[in-house]
């Protein structure tokens, strides 16, 4: 993701700073057309970290990320593996919520891809569960396809990356359910051994 703007944040070192900036942010125009910025929630420390793709309708108006339908699946995911959803920290590409819910634009990607560039330094997460498509995108490949790349291991600057379906895909099609919980298997496995 080198091609994408440069902002400067290297200065800031805490996600209470980083999030006054962020709140602040016109940089696109998807800060328009939704009620707030979704920044992310969790424990700065965390060693995992999950990151989607946009903040939905409730994720809007609650200004949360993750706590409509596809939040909750996540939460008792999270639950499952033996984890609290308040011990891990869970953010999104994009920290505005597109028109109706559409994929965001790739200039309102590289719009706000250094904030979660920034949100990385900080937090230093040694795993990151890509929730879907766009995030996997993102993070790992413009050209990456779910379908077939989930379920394998990727890495960004030293994070491992796994990437999986995102819970609204499990909400439309409760099939896709055992694929995730295999790669969350692959995530405990990989976090018990660091």
């Amino acid at each position: 993701m080198n091609a994408f703007l440069n902002y400067d944040l290297d200065g800031i070192g805490t996600l209470e700073d980083l999030q006054k900036v962020v709140m602040a942010c016109n940089r696109c125009v998807l800060r328009q057309g939704c009620r707030g910025v979704v920044f992310g929630e969790g424990n700065p420390h965390s060693k995992l970290m999950f990151i989607g793709e946009a903040p939905g309708a409730t994720e809007d108006q609650l200004g949360r990320p993750f706590v409509g339908r596809a939040g909750q699946l996540l939460t008792r995911i999270i639950k499952a593996m033996g984890y609290e959803r308040e011990e891990e920290y869970i953010t999104n590409i994009n920290k505005c919520r597109p028109p109706q819910n559409r994929t965001p634009y790739p200039d309102e990607v590289a719009a706000c891809y250094p904030y979660l560039q920034a949100q990385l330094r900080i937090i230093a997460p040694q795993v990151i569960v890509c929730l879907g498509a766009h995030a996997s995108k993102a993070l790992i490949d413009p050209d990456f396809r779910i379908s077939k790349q989930r379920g394998q291991w990727y890495e960004l600057e030293g994070i491992k990356l796994m990437p999986t379906y995102h819970p609204a895909a499990l909400l439309r099609n409760p099939q896709l359910k055992r694929p995730v919980w295999d790669d969350m298997k692959q995530v405990m496995a990989l976090l018990e051994s660091l």
